[in-house]
């Protein structure tokens, strides 16, 4: 499988975004070099690919399933653009990320993949499950005495939760209320110009 070995900070700023998006510490910025990207001219194809990369680099998608993710999309009633979103926000890793069980998406990818967690009291190890609304995502019993959890409840103390969870931070535990929708995303993306790339 494919690594991006990038450092976590260098590819942020390449794309435009902070690090918190990602779950990660802001370190002290630099005024060397600010301007750097910005003295380039940007084709419409490269901004197209740059907020497809974005996409791509926030969720942890390669671009095989990604290109999964936008054929469901276009297939699905509704603007393609916010379907896109939707999908990718309802996986069951950012889904982990987004009810405070990790501290980034990478580690909620990993946490998942050695069974931590259930869907409705079942044991599901795929990052990428689709959850839906009424699913109940809950730590297993058996991991919630575990010093990796309780150092991630208190690295996350404090963190808003997305009005589409009902997080029980009492039974590690989150109810999908409803979809996510659009407009609850914290972070800036023009999902658009990655439906135009890919339907050329």
């Amino acid at each position: 499988m494919a690594i991006d070995r990038t450092p976590i900070s260098k590819r942020c700023k390449a794309l435009g975004l902070s690090p918190a998006v990602l779950g990660y510490t802001q370190k002290k910025e630099t005024k060397r070099n600010r301007n750097t990207n910005s003295r380039k001219k940007i084709s419409e194809y490269g901004l197209q690919l740059k907020e497809k990369q974005k996409l791509k680099f926030i969720y942890g998608v390669l671009e095989k399933q990604f290109h999964g993710y936008y054929v469901i999309a276009t297939k699905e009633k509704g603007v393609s653009g916010e379907n896109l979103i939707r999908l990718l926000e309802t996986r069951l890793d950012n889904v982990v990320f987004r009810m405070g069980m990790a501290t980034t998406r990478r580690e909620a990818r990993q946490l998942v993949g050695h069974g931590h967690f259930t869907v409705n009291g079942k044991r599901v190890d795929i990052p990428s499950f689709k959850v839906k609304a009424s699913d109940v995502v809950a730590l297993k019993e058996k991991s919630r005495k575990s010093p990796k959890f309780e150092q991630i409840a208190d690295a996350n103390h404090g963190r808003t939760f997305p009005a589409w969870l009902d997080v029980n931070k009492e039974t590690k535990s989150a109810t999908i209320v409803r979809l996510p929708q659009r407009d609850e995303l914290d972070f800036e993306i023009q999902e658009h110009l990655v439906i135009e790339l890919y339907s050329k």
